[in-house]
Order: structure tokens, then sequence, then C-alpha cells
């Protein structure tokens, strides 16, 4: 099995690409942190930047791969009373635009031989404007839409698509909140539920329930109800 991840030196990543090198997979792990990468047993690091298109493109396209994981992205506070269009920049780039241009990339070959899976990583904050959160929202918001359409695509063809919509998960972007996380879930049990529905081809996968449960109570309520509540809570 030949595995592309990106954003593989830290968090999800790491851990999927641990996952899948401790299984015998052919594993490039692609990360601007080659120190990184360099660290973790049994893959080809990848020196990368998925803010460079024309790199990112290649290294997707370089080989056949099985199965590509659209996963690096960054997050910042995006308040709109102090917001800095520098962040919002590069959230959307990194988290929208890479991510979307990785699956691109590595759709073609998998179309041709008419078989793969490609997994794109959103979030649970795909699904309500969060206070203080607005770019971070905005780009898991689409890549959601991005990997939907894309399997209304594939349905007359063998190439899976999946999404991935994490909660709180104990990472380095994590570390650094100074706000609760409900339900804060170990690495470890995180990449276990995702690599359980990667293995299935799951067009979509969302943990930890209790997190997935509240979010769906969020989106089922009006505007006029949400908005007013969340404009109380100030997280930053």
């Amino acid at each position: 099995m030949r595995v592309f991840i990106t954003g593989a030196s830290s968090g999800l990543g790491r851990g999927l690409a641990q996952h899948y090198a401790a299984r015998g997979a052919h594993v490039v792990a692609a990360a601007r942190r080659l120190s990184e990468l360099e660290k973790i047993e049994g893959v080809t690091p990848l020196q990368l930047d998925v803010q460079d298109t024309k790199k990112l493109v290649a290294a997707v396209q370089a080989e056949d791969y099985d199965l590509v994981i659209a996963n690096a992205g960054v997050g910042w506070p995006t308040s709109a009373r102090k917001i800095d269009w520098t962040k919002v920049h590069d959230i959307l780039d990194v988290n929208a635009t890479a991510c979307c241009v990785t699956i691109a990339a590595a759709l073609p070959k998998m179309i041709a031989r008419d078989s793969g899976q490609v997994v794109a990583v959103s979030s649970l904050a795909a699904f309500r404007g969060m206070p203080g959160n607005a770019a971070y929202c905005a780009s898991k918001a689409a890549v959601h839409t991005f990997m939907e359409s894309i399997r209304v695509d594939l349905r007359s063809t063998k190439v899976r698509a999946t999404t991935i919509y994490p909660g709180f998960v104990k990472t380095e972007m994590t570390a650094k909140n100074k706000f609760p996380m409900p339900f804060l879930m170990e690495l470890d049990e995180a990449v276990k539920v995702m690599a359980r529905g990667i293995a299935r081809g799951a067009k979509t996968i969302a943990y930890p329930l209790p997190m997935v449960a509240g979010t769906r109570l969020l989106g089922a309520l009006p505007r006029g109800v949400y908005e007013p509540l969340a404009g109380r809570v100030r997280m930053f």
C-alpha cells in the first residue's frame, strides 16, 4: 500500500503516518519540519510547504498512491474585533486551498485506474461560525463542501473519498488553546477511529461522539437563536 500524508510532522498526520508505516505501508510523510519527520520510524520524509502549490502537486503526482490524506492545517484566532488579514490568508491557504489541491492532484491517476482513496481532514468547526474563529471555520467548511461534491462525482467509480471531522484532540495545535476543550480526545484513540473509518471506506468520520452530538444540536439552531447565543461567548 502506498500512502501520502501532508502535515505529518505532528498531531493527526504524524499519528496516521506511524499507523500505516507500522503496518508495512510505503508512507511518504510530508511537512515543513524535516527534523520531525525524520524521527518517524519507517516513513519516507519529504520536506514540503503545502503553500508552494507547484511542489505540492509534483509531490502528490510523483507516484501512484493508493491513499492520499490531505491533513496539513493551521489555526489562530481571527476574531472580527481584532482581525489580522495575514492570518486569515494563511489559514484559508493551508486549510482550504492546499487541502483541495492535494485531493485534486491525486484524483487523475486514481480515476485512470479506477481505484484508490482520497481523505481530507475538515473539522466539527465546519458546521457553524464559531466565535473568534471565522477563518478556521470557513476553511473547514470549504473542505466539507468540496469533498461532498467530489463524492457525488465519484459515485460511478471505485475511487473512494472520505472527509474527517475531528473534535478536540491532544496535539501541538490544541496545546496552545486557552479555552475549555470539551471531550478532549487522546491522539492514539483518534488515530484508531480514523484508521478504522478509512479502512472501511467511510464517506465521513466524525469524533468524539458527544462532541458530534453537540455540533448537530448547534447546527439545528435557527440563525436568530444561534448568533445571539454565540455572540455572548468570548473565546479569545
